[in-house]
């Protein structure tokens, strides 16, 4: 048996965050699919149990978690090896810095449930959709790879990843099938993910690796 339940859609970045940490950590889980595509996740059956009606969500310990962000720190603090915030506050204040900047400033405004707004009921056609879209990747990645630029090794920070590079190799996925900004002016970011990509953790929880719902 498991030892936790995700509740999972393959092209949900925020689930890819937690796949991949749930990978780092070494935690064997079950992947419930939610088709966001088919709108599963406003079904009365998963809004009981997820109010927000949002992917992922976690079922560890006895608990359900939501929220990408909140789920990486919880599994941090309870399965510390590897350890993905650096110890020092200051060190860790700058991580999180960088993975709030893609979780909370880059990912939102470019989301699914963001875009089909921007089509229906605001109607703003494809060509102005993608203009949204290349607009907060190009102005969210500036600011990150100059944030990252003066610390980060082989990754965002440093030479092992973090939570940062958990945050950011799934937007990169983002950046380039749905967007026009060319990813070569940012190189840290473009190392960084390569990199990470290097690891089986983040390889096996790319979204090519996992069931997409017919």
């Amino acid at each position: 048996m498991a030892d936790a339940v995700l509740y999972d859609y393959w092209r949900s970045s925020a689930a890819y965050r937690v796949r991949i940490a749930l990978n780092l950590k070494g935690v064997d889980y079950e992947q419930r699919v939610i088709d966001l595509a088919t709108g599963a996740q406003r079904a009365d059956d998963y809004r009981a149990i997820n109010p927000q009606g949002l992917i992922p969500m976690l079922e560890i310990d006895g608990q359900r978690l939501t929220q990408s962000l909140s789920i990486l720190v919880y599994l941090d603090q309870t399965r510390p090896e590897p350890l993905l915030m650096p110890r020092d506050p200051g060190d860790g204040a700058h991580v999180r810095a960088m993975a709030l900047a893609i979780a909370c400033d880059i990912h939102p405004l470019n989301n699914l449930r963001v875009l089909k707004y921007l089509l229906n009921p605001l109607k703003v056609g494809e060509e102005r959709k993608s203009a949204w879209y290349d607009h907060w990747i190009h102005e969210g990645f500036s600011a990150l790879e100059t944030m990252a630029a003066g610390q980060a090794g082989k990754y965002l920070f440093g030479d092992d990843p973090t939570i940062a590079d958990v945050c950011l190799v799934p937007q990169m996925y983002n950046a380039r099938h749905r967007s026009n900004v060319d990813l070569a002016q940012f190189p840290t970011l473009v190392r960084a993910d390569s990199n990470a990509q290097l690891i089986e953790a983040f390889a096996a929880a790319h979204p090519s690796k996992q069931e997409v719902p017919v």
